[in-house]
C-alpha cells in the first residue's frame, strides 16, 4: 500500500516538478535579460550623446559585465569587471534586429552568462552594447538542484505518512485477522473485538461477530441434533435388533403376527423421532418464512374436525382473535398441545382463546396427574423425563413440547404450563395480536372431535 502510494506520488510530482523548474528558470531568464537591457540600454543613450567613458561605470546592481564594441568588433570601452577582457559575445545585431537576448558560456571566465546585444543606431558602422552577469545564486544548477531535493522530499514525506496512517488505521484489521484465526471449529464461542465508533473497522468487526454467532448456533444445532439422534434412537434400535435377534434365535416359539407388530411399532416411534428431529432442527436459527394473520378460533375447530381423539374436547373460544404467523406452524403448534392434553386427560380436554390486553391467549387443558411445579419449565427440553404418568410409553416422542417452545418464541410469544382447575395440566400460549381484532363474539361447546368430523 506504501509502495504503491510513493510510487502514484512520484508519477505526479516528478512532472510537476520538471515543469516548476523549467518555469523558475524562465522567471529568472526573464528578470536578468530586463536588467541587462535596461544597462544596455543606459549605456547606448551616453554612446549616442557621444559621451562614452573608457571606463564604464554599471547603473543596473548585479550587471556588472559591460562592454562596448566598435565598427572593428573590438573593445573600446568596459565595466571594471569586464577590463581586459575579450568581447564576451560574438553575437552582433542587425539594424532590423537591433536587440539579442542571449546566453554564452565563455572558456575561460567565470561561466556561462546571460546578456543583452544592444545595437546603438542604425548605421553601418554602429557600434554595439553588451551588457550581461553570471547565473548568481539563483544558477540553474541550484535551482534543478533545489527544485530536485525539495520533490524527494516531499515523496519520502508522502510515503511516511501513508505508513503511520495505513498502519494506524490497519492495525485494528490485522489484530481482527489475529483473533479471527484463533477461532476454531471446535470452539466458536470466541469473538473478536470491537473497536469503539461507527468506522468501517467497527463495523466489519460487528459483521464478523454476528458471523460467528450465527455460525455457532448452527453448529450447535447440528451437534444437537447428532447428540439428541445418537441418544434417543439407540433404545428403540436396540429393541428392534433385539426382537429380531430371538426370532432368528427361536424360529419355533415366534409368534410371526406378534413380531411384526411390536417391529412396526418401534419403526412407527423412529419415524416419528427422526421426523420431530428434523422439524426441530430446522425451526432452530431459522425465522419464519412467511407470516398471515390466523384466527385462533377457526384454527381450533379446523384442527378438531381433521381429527379423531379418545376423549371429548370443550371449547371456550372468543372469535376473532387474530395472530400473525405461519399457520403450518402454528397448526403444528396446536396440534402437539392436543396430542399431550389427550395422552394425560383423564376424562376431557378443554380449549380456550381470548383476548388479553394486546395479548392473544390459548390454553390447552386436561384433567390429568399434573406436572410438579419444580418440573414445569424442564416440560419444553428435548427428550425430558418426568414420572411414569407423564412418560414416552405414552406415545409421544419428547420432542412436541419443545417444537411448541421454539415456534412460540419466534413469533414474540411466550409458553408456560400451569395447574388446571381439574388439577391436570394447563398450557398458556400468548402471542402478539394481528392488528385490530374484530368484535368478539363469546362461544362455549361441549364438542367431542369425532363428532366435528361427522
Amino acid at each position: 500500500m506504501t509502495l504503491l502510494t510513493v510510487l502514484i506520488t512520484a508519477l505526479i510530482l516528478v512532472p510537476m516538478a520538471l515543469v516548476l523548474n523549467s518555469a523558475i528558470q524562465r522567471v529568472l531568464a526573464d528578470a536578468i535579460w530586463h536588467d541587462t537591457r535596461a544597462q544596455a540600454m543606459a549605456v547606448a543613450t551616453t554612446v549616442r550623446a557621444g559621451h562614452l567613458p573608457a571606463k564604464i561605470t554599471p547603473v543596473v546592481p548585479g550587471i556588472d559585465l559591460v562592454q562596448v564594441l566598435g565598427p572593428g568588433r573590438h573593445v573600446i570601452a568596459s565595466s571594471p569587471q569586464a577590463k581586459g577582457e575579450p568581447p564576451i559575445s560574438t553575437i552582433w545585431p542587425t539594424a532590423d534586429d537591433p536587440i539579442d537576448d542571449v546566453q554564452t558560456c565563455l572558456s575561460n571566465g567565470p561561466g556561462c552568462l546571460r546578456l543583452t546585444a544592444l545595437r546603438v543606431d542604425p548605421a553601418a558602422n554602429s557600434p554595439v552594447v553588451y551588457a550581461g552577469r553570471v547565473g548568481g545564486m539563483l544558477s540553474t544548477g541550484l535551482v534543478d538542484t533545489a527544485v530536485s531535493a525539495q520533490t524527494v522530499a516531499l515523496i519520502v514525506l508522502v510515503g511516511w505518512t501513508t505508513w503511520q496512517v495505513t498502519g494506524h488505521t490497519l492495525r485494528p484489521v490485522d489484530a481482527i485477522r489475529s483473533q479471527l484465526a484463533d477461532i476454531t471449529f471446535k470452539d466458536l464461542s470466541g469473538r473478536v473485538r470491537e473497536p469503539v465508533g461507527e468506522d468501517e473497522v467497527a463495523r466489519l468487526a460487528r459483521t464478523i461477530n454476528g458471523t460467528l454467532a450465527r455460525l455457532e448456533s448452527a453448529v450447535e444445532v447440528r451437534r444437537r441434533f447428532v447428540t439428541d439422534a445418537s441418544h434417543e434412537l439407540r433404545t428403540p434400535i436396540a429393541g428392534l435388533r433385539l426382537q429380531l435377534e430371538e426370532a432368528r434365535m427361536h424360529p419355533g416359539e415366534t409368534e410371526l403376527e406378534k413380531l411384526i407388530e411390536r417391529a412396526l411399532h418401534d419403526v412407527d416411534r423412529l419415524q416419528a423421532i427422526v421426523t420431530d428431529l428434523l422439524y426441530l432442527t430446522g425451526l432452530e436459527g431459522t425465522p419464519p418464512d412467511s407470516r398471515e394473520a390466523v384466527d385462533l378460533a377457526r384454527l381450533v375447530r379446523a384442527e378438531l374436525r381433521r381429527r379423531v381423539d379418545r376423549l371429548p374436547t370443550r371449547l371456550a373460544l372468543t372469535d376473532g382473535v387474530a395472530v400473525e404467523a405461519d399457520l403450518t406452524q402454528l397448526t403444528r403448534v396446536l396440534s402437539n398441545l392436543l396430542d399431550n392434553a389427550q395422552r394425560h386427560a383423564r376424562h376431557e380436554v378443554e380449549v380456550a382463546v381470548r383476548r388479553d390486553g394486546d395479548q392473544a391467549l390459548l390454553t390447552v387443558s386436561d384433567d390429568g396427574s399434573g406436572i410438579p411445579e419444580a418440573d414445569r419449565a424442564r416440560v419444553f427440553e428435548r427428550f425430558t423425563r418426568l414420572d411414569e404418568a407423564r412418560s414416552r410409553d405414552h406415545g409421544g416422542t419428547g420432542l412436541g413440547l419443545a417444537i411448541v417452545d421454539n415456534v412460540v418464541r419466534a413469533y414474540g410469544g411466550t409458553i408456560r404450563v400451569e395447574r388446571s382447575e381439574a388439577g391436570g395440566a394447563r398450557f398458556e400460549m400468548r402471542l402478539p395480536l394481528a392488528g385490530e381484532p374484530a368484535e368478539p363474539v363469546d362461544c362455549v361447546d361441549a364438542v367431542n372431535s369425532v363428532e366435528e368430523q361427522a
